[in-house]
């Protein structure tokens, strides 16, 4: 028994639908079916095949039901080329200069000077620097007449150099900059949020329909002379949206949202298509990797519907500085280069603008060679996983048993675990292995903290005889912190209470059975096992946690895809067991490699949602860092959340002040303060939205002067530098949001 019929483009669930994307404007008519649904027999459902839209180079675009029995219909959108194995998205080329950016290139890196514009000799000094780096790309924002100027001795200056880097134009609120600089430069890139509105005002705004085509009107006709001097002088451009500077009528239609964000752009993009302009690439950038991940993905799904091609520059905005910059970095560009998603990257850091050629470097070969091997696992039908919004599964914890000697509630965490690599001999001297751990210690007995590890693995048990060590261990079961331990282990040398980590073989074959009644299980998986063997998942009790592990420098199939395979199957099949990410560095891996490497891996799949938790191993590297770390990876994730967050931007020709050396004060004063998160920015150019992740914000307003800022609001203005730092720390006391550190132990 089967209906079909049309939809007026007016029907109600087509209209206002959260996903993110703007069919129900444009739907010329639905095409749908209702047939019986076998689980539930006699009650139809229905299934939306196609919409044909006229305004798209796209014939039809397949919807679906945004969840079982809803009538809110949804795209089925298809947001990268393969979900189960990295293949690059075909876009068309983009010069920029000599320089070719899209999917027929390499993944083009570049960074930003942080000079004056005006000082031409230390600009050029800079961008010699940073070419000599290997940058194929660098930025020099152009914010006035004065320095547009700058711009022809800067090109003049490199030229007679012989460096020929192209160099790329940052253009916010001076459409009459844009022009000038764009008879000099090569690229020109263009903030849809501020070039042709006003600075949002983050106020309710009501738009009537005739408003809101008035102002698209004015963005024509101040961003379309632009956009005809590129075609003239053969230049590039970037449609660069910004999270924290979205315009009113954007915010009024679509909150300050990843929809927001993509909308913003299209509105220049489709003006540049009018004209018959077409190079040019899009940015969606965030400070919130998750944010934005979800806003690219948006923008891409919407690509695919239009049929439009154009490349993609990754980066997430005001990424900060150290590791905790190199970390969302590697969270937000590492996702979407797993998915075959980016054609040229930024690192922005709080750093020299050549510190961040490297890790971009890192980013650009791990894209290249996931998509090179086209490392994925076999084809697999995903259902379950959100790709648009921040969802997380949430594992079953674990639940304490009745006649259970010891608590196991505490051997994972709700937000999040963190789980170590133990050595035994770390474990035979119990003080420095407890602060190790991040414990409290009183009177030398651990205690568990906000950012204590919940669990640790010892792949080699002490001897039954080690009375001091075993002792050492009993107290950390005490305090509920799981113990794991190799079924090998715990049947020649068993500790009491520990889990027992088994392989899908000895599951298989009953090796477990010898343990003794009761005792916990946590078991590895790779994930891309046929599913008669994860099928043995099903029959065994006592499972605590998985352990996703694939062995590192396989060829072909990649962990992200691999895992995803796990959690669809997991899904399927109602399993709820708690999954934790299993990191398995070699020995000689760099610091920045192994960051990179997490965020890229464990980041992409916890940005969805799916696991759990960590467990980074690297035979030598130090403790604290890998426990760092892991915390650093949950919290950039927008997880658990165990210390002071910042917002902080890189630096540019704008900046006000010393932004490392203001950034490392405040950091000083403050980063005992979990759950609090601090904007430190240079200038406002990006907007007060770009704080909207933060508590506070700390901004240069004038040469020598701050504003400070809660939320987006301007709170306290044009405050001496020198005392700056307090008046911040005051901000943050008024609003019942400080603590004091605590005491050195």
């Amino acid at each position: 028994m089967m209906a079909a019929g049309t939809i007026a483009s007016t029907f109600p669930s087509l209209k206002g639908f959260s996903c993110g994307l703007n069919f129900g404007n444009r739907a010329d008519f639905v095409k749908f079916a209702s047939y019986p649904d076998s689980k539930k027999t006699g009650r139809l459902k229905s299934k939306v095949l196609v919409v044909t839209n006229s305004s798209s180079e796209s014939d039809t675009v397949e919807l679906q039901p945004v969840s079982e029995g809803s009538p809110l219909l949804v795209p089925r959108q298809k947001y990268c080329e393969s979900v189960h194995k990295t293949v690059r998205r075909k876009t068309r080329t983009v010069m920029v200069g000599g320089v070719a950016l899209g999917s027929e290139h390499q993944i083009r890196i570049q960074t930003m000077t942080t000079s004056d514009t005006k000082d031409v000799v230390k600009t050029v000094e800079e961008v010699m620097r940073i070419a000599d780096k290997g940058a194929d790309l660098v930025r020099i924002t152009v914010q006035g007449k004065r320095e547009a100027d700058a711009c022809f001795e800067i090109k003049n200056s490199l030229v007679q150099k012989n460096y020929n880097i192209p160099l790329i134009a940052d253009i916010h609120f001076a459409p009459s900059v844009a022009l000038r600089v764009a008879e000099c430069f090569d690229k020109i890139r263009v903030n849809p949020g501020n070039f042709a509105d006003r600075r949002a005002q983050f106020v309710q705004l009501e738009y009537t329909e005739e408003d809101y085509l008035k102002e698209l009107e004015h963005i024509e006709e101040v961003f379309s002379p632009l956009v005809e001097k590129c075609k003239k002088y053969g230049r590039a451009m970037r449609i660069g949206t910004n999270h924290g500077s979205l315009s009113d009528r954007i915010m009024s239609y679509y909150g300050d949202s990843p929809r927001g964000m993509v909308e913003s752009a299209f509105e220049f993009a489709r003006i540049c298509r009018k004209l018959d302009f077409h190079n040019f690439v899009f940015s969606m950038k965030a400070s919130n990797p998750v944010i934005m991940v979800q806003a690219y993905r948006l923008l891409v799904a919407e690509m695919y519907v239009q049929g439009w091609d154009y490349p993609l520059h990754l980066g997430v905005t005001e990424a900060g500085e150290g590791e905790d910059g190199r970390m969302k970095s590697a969270i937000g560009i590492g996702t979407l280069l797993q998915d075959g998603l980016g054609d040229t990257i930024r690192v922005s850091l709080t750093e020299p603008p050549e510190e961040e050629i490297d890790p971009c470097r890192k980013l650009a070969s791990l894209g290249m060679r996931a998509a090179n091997h086209q490392k994925g696992v076999t084809p697999f039908k995903e259902k379950n996983r959100r790709y648009f919004d921040f969802q997380r599964r949430n594992g079953q914890l674990p639940v304490q048993k009745e006649g259970e000697e010891v608590d196991y509630r505490g051997v994972l965490h709700r937000d999040g675990s963190v789980l170590m690599s133990v050595s035994l001999d770390k474990a035979k001297t119990p003080e420095l292995l407890y602060r190790s751990l991040a414990t409290k210690l009183v009177v030398g007995m651990p205690f568990k903290d906000l950012a204590t590890v919940d669990s640790i693995l010892l792949n080699k048990l002490p001897l039954v005889e080690d009375t001091d060590t075993r002792l050492a261990l009993k107290r950390l079961v005490d305090i509920s912190m799981g113990i794991l331990a190799p079924l090998s282990e715990q049947l020649t040398r068993p500790l009491p209470n520990a889990i027992a980590l088994v392989n899908l073989k000895e599951l298989s074959s009953g090796a477990y059975k010898l343990l003794s009644e009761g005792t916990r299980l946590a078991v590895t998986v790779r994930g891309d096992e046929h599913y008669e063997e994860l099928d043995i998942l099903k029959s065994v009790g006592d499972i605590t946690m998985l352990l996703h592990c694939l062995p590192y420098g396989e060829e072909k199939v990649g962990r992200v895809h691999a895992a995803r395979r796990l959690f669809e199957y997991l899904e399927e099949n109602s399993l709820n067991f708690p999954v934790i990410h299993h990191l398995q560095f070699p020995k000689g891996t760099e610091r920045d490699d192994l960051v990179i490497g997490a965020g890229s891996e464990a980041g992409a799949l916890l940005v969805d949602g799916l696991g759990d938790g960590i467990l980074i191993e690297a035979p030598d590297q130090d403790f604290d860092f890998l426990r760092d770390t892991s915390f650093n990876l949950l919290q950039g994730c927008r997880m658990r959340n165990t210390k002071t967050e910042y917002v902080s931007c890189p630096s540019c020709g704008r900046t006000l002040f010393d932004l490392q050396e203001v950034s490392a004060q405040i950091r000083e004063r403050t980063s005992h303060l979990p759950g609090v998160s601090i904007a430190i920015m240079g200038c406002i150019v990006n907007g007060p939205g770009e704080m909207a992740d933060a508590d506070f914000g700390y901004v240069g307003g004038a040469p020598g002067k701050i504003d400070l800022y809660v939320g987006k609001t301007v709170v306290k203005r044009g405050i001496a530098m020198e005392s700056a730092t307090e008046a911040l720390i005051q901000l943050i006391k008024d609003h019942g949001r400080w603590a004091d550190p605590p005491p050195e132990e």
